[in-house]
């Protein structure tokens, strides 16, 4: 959702009739991955994307009928072998896409498209619910039209479990519930965002999550490649270092926090959570090791810290005399990143972006 806030928000304000359309399912190959979102408005402007763009063009067609009879549809594409090679992709698959109308009356018995942005835009934690077809509606071809009556109801379960909204029962409802919960407990690792036949229904799982964020420690020269490439995996970037000569915003023009005092300080005021990931790389250990301290006291999935094994081995035996325990100490990513032979800066930025990116994936880091 947050790849379309801004002209989710531009467009509404301007009067504008607009669509949205959701990736709900993929089989075999797909350029974008379930829950990619398109907006559309009557007037032809895009923003976002379902595809690589081999089923666009249809997707907006039926978007302009969803616009003007305000009724969702869901949609099955089959995407042949010579389309898939045009967009990258070594082979053909199928996208399902579930279009709505943004606004549409009558069928809005949860939160609206709004309401989600609006969630999305605060970083809440949860998951939404669409009803997007019965059990043998399994996506229709963009001439076919969807046959659930009650198409597009959502269901807001938030992160203390408050519910908002119906699908159209309430014995739905509570097994959607239990469905969610699987799925949140099992995000990475087979489960999150997705389709599931719930009671004959066919049901759109939404994981709403924070934006992932990723906090530098030390304004070096690889941090500048780390931010930049953070930035572009659209996490939220902090930048910590004590040195006001390197924390500068002509080095950094586009972090979103640039804080300049003694990292073991500074950490210590941030809201270090599960979507928070650490790394450590002023190479100091005055610097580096309160930082890391605080760290490892927080639930944060990653904590990496830049050096040799045997400045790691150093730094392991300093962490033990200040009593960090052998189990945090074990969470510590060192040498940093990813073994790719990394050398320049650039290339210790990949590395160790690709490593934070699998462990958020729940993939292999050895």
């Amino acid at each position: 959702m947050r790849e379309i806030l801004k002209e989710l928000e531009a467009w509404s304000g301007a009067g504008n009739d607009l669509a949205l359309a959701t990736v709900v399912r993929t089989v075999g190959s797909s350029p974008r991955p379930v829950g990619s979102k398109m907006l559309m408005s009557a007037r032809g402007d895009l923003a976002g994307s379902v595809s690589g763009g081999c089923v666009e063009g249809a997707v907006l067609e039926v978007a302009e009928q969803v616009m003007e009879t305000g009724r969702p549809r869901h949609l099955r594409f089959g995407v042949a072998d010579e389309e898939a090679w045009a967009v990258g992709l070594s082979c053909g698959g199928t996208i399902q896409v579930f279009l709505e109308r943004v606004g549409s009356a009558g069928l809005d018995t949860g939160p609206s498209v709004h309401d989600l942005a609006g969630l999305a835009a605060a970083g809440a934690r949860g998951v939404v619910v669409t009803r997007v077809g019965l059990a043998e509606d399994q996506g229709g071809t963009a001439e076919s039209v969807a046959g659930d009556p009650n198409g597009g109801a959502r269901l807001h379960i938030d992160s203390e479990g408050s519910v908002q909204g119906s699908l159209g029962s309430v014995s739905l409802d509570a097994a959607a519930r239990r469905e969610a919960s699987r799925r949140q407990q099992t995000a990475g690792k087979g489960g999150g965002s997705g389709l599931s036949e719930v009671e004959g229904v066919q049901l759109f799982f939404e994981i709403l999550a924070p934006r992932p964020r990723l906090v530098i420690v030390g304004a070096v020269h690889i941090a500048i490649s780390l931010a930049r490439l953070a930035r572009e995996m659209d996490f939220s970037v902090t930048v910590v270092d004590a040195r006001d000569r390197f924390a500068t915003r002509e080095r950094f023009p586009d972090v979103e926090e640039l804080l300049v005092g003694w990292p073991g300080e500074v950490m210590e005021e941030l809201e270090l959570d599960d979507a928070s990931h650490v790394v450590v790389i002023t190479h100091d250990p005055k610097l580096d090791n309160p930082a890391l301290r605080v760290a490892l006291s927080r639930p944060v999935p990653y904590v990496g810290a830049l050096g040799s094994r045997r400045t790691h081995e150093r730094r392991l035996g300093a962490l033990r005399s200040d009593g960090v325990g052998e189990a945090e100490l074990a969470r510590i990513h060192a040498p940093i990143g990813l073994d790719i032979g990394a050398r320049t800066p650039a290339e210790i930025a990949l590395a160790t972006m690709a490593q934070i990116v699998a462990v958020r994936r729940g993939a292999s880091t050895s």
